[in-house]
């Protein structure tokens, strides 16, 4: 019946995509472009083209494809995904616009075209020689009546000018193709536009947001530990070593007391991104970088990566504790290593620990908070959200997490999701730009 009911969402997604891109193709290419053109081709070509390579995009990893390969085909595809939402949208807040301008214009010019003077073929004949007789006569009357008429100006049947109807706008051009290239124009503008700035914003790399959390019980001697925090950097076919290293230079400049990293660090196997993630052994803080799965950990070997981050100078807290001088630093897996028989364990994490001190909990999805409540964590910090990513996907996160981005409490705990560092899916983000945090942690003593 799961499967089923999988095969049946996939479907609607799919007759959905297809259907929207027809839409697309309708009001950007057939209503733009002359049949049989070269434009109209080119058009067409890309409306087949792009969504296979989405596709393509999002299942060559998972269906073992060489990473040269997904690489080839996640930058026109995941940029063509982004493109899709914000084209979609625009043209969907256009259609209102073009049915208006068209509205308009038959009000002004009824036909839309400029008339042809009659000519003497479209005069009614009998064959009769009366009949030929007048035609000639009237044929005549017109010519003459016409003299003084401006040029261009069609004649009424009974030779006086009528005003000429004017050319369509754009030299030419119908008036419903005019109207269809200003509005799918503006709307092919505003999409690459708002695309093109996501873009930069993530391949610029992430700022740095700083914030403050009072701990009750933190001593006076930890007033001011901080701890930068970097969630869903998201390595792989997109985002490689460059980003990496990007990310290590953000986070040595703000020369943290901790590094805490919470998952989703990358997007494919250790021996396709081990190159990708060798920067982060330049990562350095008086107390250590540490570790915690996410998700996308285990659908790409978490085993293999808990191993490889411990190589590169990271510590991994898999359902473990490391008391610190002043308070206690506790890291869980992901839920979604459940499937695998190492979900995450709250009793081994923080089961026997001293209730008096401080305790900083690292955990990727914030849906885990209400466990980090009833087992007395203060301060509980995640990732997993991306703030949305792309407006208005924070509308569909907060379905879905009690928290989407920044600092609430729960009780007394209190939970920190980060936007994250990078991007997962299209190297894009509108209205949730990425970060690295600074929470400095502070005393109610000092």
């Amino acid at each position: 019946m799961t499967i089923l009911i999988i095969a049946l969402v996939a479907l609607g997604v799919c007759a959905l995509l297809v259907a929207v891109h027809r839409w697309l193709w309708i009001r950007l290419v057939r209503d733009t472009t002359a049949p049989g053109g070269l434009p109209r081709r080119v058009g067409t070509a890309l409306t087949i083209a792009l969504p296979l390579l989405s596709v393509a995009a999002l299942t060559a990893g998972r269906a073992g494809a060489p990473f040269w390969l997904q690489q080839t085909v996640s930058w026109p595809g995941y940029l063509w995904l982004a493109v899709l939402l914000y084209l979609t949208l625009t043209m969907l807040v256009a259609e209102p616009i073009r049915a208006l301008l068209l509205r308009r214009l038959a009000h002004r010019d009824p036909s839309g075209a400029v008339a042809a003077p009659p000519s003497a073929h479209s005069a009614p004949s009998s064959g009769t020689p009366e009949s030929g007789t007048a035609t000639a006569t009237a044929t005549a009357s017109s010519s003459s009546a016409g003299a003084g008429a401006e040029p261009g100006a069609v004649l009424a049947a009974d030779g006086a000018p009528r005003r000429a109807v004017p050319a369509a706008p754009g030299g030419g051009l119908s008036r419903r193709t005019f109207v269809a290239r200003t509005v799918g124009g503006a709307a092919a503008a505003v999409a690459l536009g708002t695309v093109g700035n996501g873009a930069y914003g993530v391949l610029r790399g992430p700022r740095v947001r700083r914030v403050q959390v009072p701990l009750a019980k933190l001593p006076r001697a930890a007033h001011g530990f901080r701890i930068a925090v970097v969630s869903d950097v998201h390595l792989g076919p997109v985002l490689g070593r460059a980003h990496a290293q990007r990310i290590v230079d953000t986070v040595n400049r703000t020369q943290p007391d901790l590094i805490a990293i919470v998952g989703d660090l990358v997007d494919g196997s250790v021996p396709d991104l081990g190159p990708a993630a060798e920067p982060l052994r330049g990562l350095t803080a008086r107390h250590g970088s540490f570790f915690v799965t996410g998700n996308h950990e285990y659908f790409s070997g978490a085993e293999q990566w808990v191993e490889h981050v411990r190589e590169l100078g990271l510590t991994p807290l898999e359902n473990a504790r490391r008391a610190l001088p002043h308070f206690d630093l506790a890291g869980v897996n992901d839920i979604q290593g459940e499937r695998e028989g190492s979900g995450p364990d709250f009793q081994a994490a923080l089961g026997d620990r001293d209730r008096t001190r401080a305790a900083v909990l690292l955990a990727h999805q914030p849906v885990v908070i209400h466990d980090a409540v009833r087992h007395g964590v203060d301060l509980q910090l995640s990732g997993h959200t991306h703030g949305g990513q792309l407006w208005p996907g924070n509308f569909l996160a907060e379905l879905a997490n009690p928290t989407v981005a920044g600092l609430e409490r729960y009780g007394d705990t209190q939970l920190y999701v980060s936007r994250g560092a990078g991007a997962w899916g299209p190297p894009v983000r509108v209205g949730a730009p990425s970060d690295i945090t600074v929470v400095e942690l502070a005393s109610y003593q000092a």
